[in-house]
Formats: C-alpha cells, structure tokens, sequence
C-alpha cells in the first residue's frame, strides 16, 4: 500500500474483500433462502429478528479488533517487525478469550434480549433457539475476524477469501442438507453456520501459524502484551461503541417493525438481507482505506494519504450509487430470493425504493469512517455515529411512529441520518487534524 498507483493498490486489495464479504453475506442469507422458503414466513421473521442483535455484539467485538489491524498496519510501514508480531500475537490472544466470553454471554441472554425488543410471541421459541445454537460458534466467528484482520492489516486480502470458499460452501450444503432433509427445523440452520464458521477460523489460525512473515502467529508465543493491547483497545474500543451504536439504532428500528407483525418483520428482513450484499463494495472500500492510510501514516507519506484518501470515497461513493439505482429498479424480483409471499415483496419492496438512492450517502459516511480508523482516530466517527445513527434515529423512530403509525415512515430515519454524518465527517475531512501521526 506505500508503493505505486493508489487506485491499483486499493482496488487490488478492496476486490478480494468484496468477494470475501459475498461469501460471509451468503452464510445468514442461505439461512434466510432455505429457512424462508422450507420452513414458512414465521420462520423467516425468527431469522430476521435476530440479525440486529447478532450485529450489535459481533459488531462490538469486531470492532475491537480494529485497533489491531491500525496498530499492525502502522508499524509494517514504519519497518517494525518486532513490533508487528507482538500485536499479531497480542491481537489473536485477545480473540480467543472475547469468543468465549461473548459465547457464553450470548447463550444466556439471548431469551432477555429477544425479549427487550419485544420479539412477538409466535415467533419467540424459533429466535430463541436459532439466536442460542448461532452463538455456540462465537469463538469461531470472533477468532476468524481476527486473523483475517491480520492478514488484511499487512495487506493481504485474498486468503480470507480462499477460506471463505470452503466453508461457504460448507454452510450451503448443511444448511440445506440440516433443513430440508434431515429436519432440524430453524435450529439446523444455525448449526450449520456455527460449523462453517468454526472451519473458516481454524484454515485462517493454521495458515498465520505458516506464514513467512513478522505476522507469524507462534502457538507458544500467544499472549497479550499489556502496552500493545492497551493502544489497541485505545483505538478499537470507540469503533466498538461505534459498531454497538449502529445496531442498538437498528435493535430500535426491528422492536418498532415488530410491532407491525410477522409480514412486516418478515419484509423488512428480507430488504435487510438484500441490503447487506448492497453494502459490501462501500465495506470493502472502508476497509481498503483503514488499512492504506495506516500503512501510509506509518510511514510518513501524508500526501499520499491525501490523494488516497479521496480516490477511495470517489470510487465508493460512484459503486453505492450504480448499486442503489439498480436496487431502486428490481427490488421486487431481487426480494424474491428470500420469500414469494406477496405481502411480504410489498413491504420490502417499499424500503428498497425509499433506501436504495441514498446510498451515496452512506458510502460516503463509511469511507471517511475508514479514513480516520486507519489514522487512529475512531472516536470522531464513534461520537458522529453515536449522534446521528443512534439518538437522532431513535428519537425521530420514537416521535415519527407515534405520530404516523405506518412502517412505511420508519425507513426515512436511515437517509435522514447517513445525510447529518455526512456532513459532520465532511467538516472534520477539511480540517485536517486527523492527518496527524500518532504514536504506535
């Protein structure tokens, strides 16, 4: 990422990642295809219900991680070696004990949960045992996050992806096998993404274990360095927060559409699965940028940032809107991958088409997002997101509801709020400050 064209280099490293994404998209979506079209709409809303929640603490320990792949990336472009392999080991160490943590928290509080968001009560036990089963593979799901976020720190994105392959097609094929033949019910479906999960975690640990690299993880060596963690949490904590923000926002937004009944969850699930393969170009570039400008920060290039730092949001705000009119055109038949029941299209197709030319907006939020983890300032973004995604959203959900009791209007809250964290990222970009080296 310190050398030669900046457009190549992004685009090089940002394509591997949209195919790794589609893959990982593809684990909650074949659940959602089988389970939609095998087992019946109340189902799909048990399914659908549960992905906020998923996202709310995934995404937290994800985003925890963060702070490693900026810490990692740093010092390869300043040349510390020593010091990429202690974050390495420090970053890995980290993961396995948060993946037994969040796997034993998840379990147990998964019936609390569902029932702070007022999950309705016919479709309670099918969310309460996909949502227990699902995180039995959290260890899986948080110590492949980390390695992967290894392997992309040092500017390597295509082996996440060849793991992905496998046990994407892992999932597919025990899902429907779980499902459809054998009869698990919702139950299988789950049990087949925490194996696929689980395989994908053990190729990325084994291969950093064989790797010709500072990044080599040592079985012996695994342990946590105290100053190293430290600034890694520094960083990563805030895009945790960040991550938890988003999806408490959206934890709201599902209570409020639950409220409307199973066609409606079941609508809105089926529009949020599309929407999370409308998403991955404008993740992929995100996190292409994260890892360009720590690499490039590290190694003094501030220049090279700058001009970076603007190919980037310009390529990934000209894919979200390609993808968004595309969306706002065939939402109808690229809905009826989840679901043929006629109520259920209406009420997805109708938050495609009030989302889907926004998403230049959203693109641009992340992008900028991106650029500021990578120079290590997350706590911009988290506070932005903390504002905009999470207390705007909710009061205007809140007022907006009461007022206009119809789901149609909740799906204005979202191109209400990518359009206020545009503009705040936008302010902070031209003054410059987060263009300041820190320390690694």
């Amino acid at each position: 990422m310190i050398k030669g064209s900046i457009t190549k280099n992004l685009i090089r490293f940002a394509i591997p990642l949209f195919f790794g994404q589609l893959l990982q998209q593809l684990y909650n979506v074949v659940d959602s295809v089988v389970v939609g079209n095998v087992l019946g709409k109340e189902a799909l809303a048990a399914v659908s219900t549960t992905g906020s929640l998923i996202f709310l603490m995934v995404g937290f320990i994800n985003g925890l991680f963060m702070g490693n792949s900026v810490i990692i990336g740093k010092r390869y472009g300043a040349g510390d070696k020593v010091g990429v392999s202690i974050a390495s080991h420090t970053g890995v160490a980290f993961a396995i004990v948060m993946g037994i943590v969040m796997t034993v928290w998840g379990y147990f509080f998964t019936p609390t949960l569902l029932k702070w968001m007022g999950t309705p009560a016919d479709v309670m036990p099918s969310s309460v045992q996909y949502f227990k089963i699902y995180f039995l593979g959290g260890l899986g799901n948080i110590l492949y996050s980390a390695c992967c976020g290894v392997f992309q720190a040092m500017g390597d994105s295509r082996r996440p992806l060849y793991y992905l392959i496998v046990s994407t097609v892992l999932n597919t094929i025990l899902d429907i096998a779980f499902v459809k033949f054998l009869g698990f019910g919702i139950g299988g479906a789950a049990l087949a993404t925490v194996i696929a999960q689980f395989v994908s975690a053990v190729l990325a640990f084994v291969k950093l274990t064989m790797v010709d690299g500072p990044h080599r993880i040592f079985i012996s060596k695994l342990k946590m360095d105290r100053a190293t963690l430290g600034k890694e949490l520094r960083i990563g904590f805030p895009t945790g927060i960040q991550n938890s923000v988003i999806a408490i926002g959206n934890v709201v937004v599902q209570s409020n559409i639950n409220a409307f009944g199973s066609v409606a969850m079941a609508g809105c699930g089926s529009y949020f699965k599309l929407e999370g393969f409308v998403f991955l170009p404008i993740t992929c570039m995100c996190m292409a940028l994260t890892t360009f400008v720590s690499q490039n920060l590290g190694a003094g290039e501030v220049k090279r940032v700058k001009k970076g730092s603007a190919i980037g949001c310009a390529i990934g705000v000209a894919c979200a809107e390609i993808i968004g009119f595309i969306v706002f055109a065939y939402a109808p038949v690229l809905l009826r991958m989840f679901s043929s029941e006629a109520e259920v299209l209406a009420i997805g197709t109708i938050q495609a088409r009030t989302e889907s030319l926004f998403y230049c907006l959203l693109a641009l939020s992340h992008c900028l997002a991106g650029i500021y983890r990578g120079a290590g300032k997350t706590t911009i973004p988290m506070i932005v997101m903390l504002s905009s995604w999470c207390l705007l959203r909710i009061t205007y959900i809140i007022i907006i509801v009461r007022l206009i009791p119809v789901v149609n209007v909740i799906f204005w809250a979202y191109p209400l709020t990518w359009s206020v964290s545009s503009i705040v990222f936008i302010i902070y970009y031209f003054k410059g400050k987060w263009l300041k080296v820190a320390e690694i």
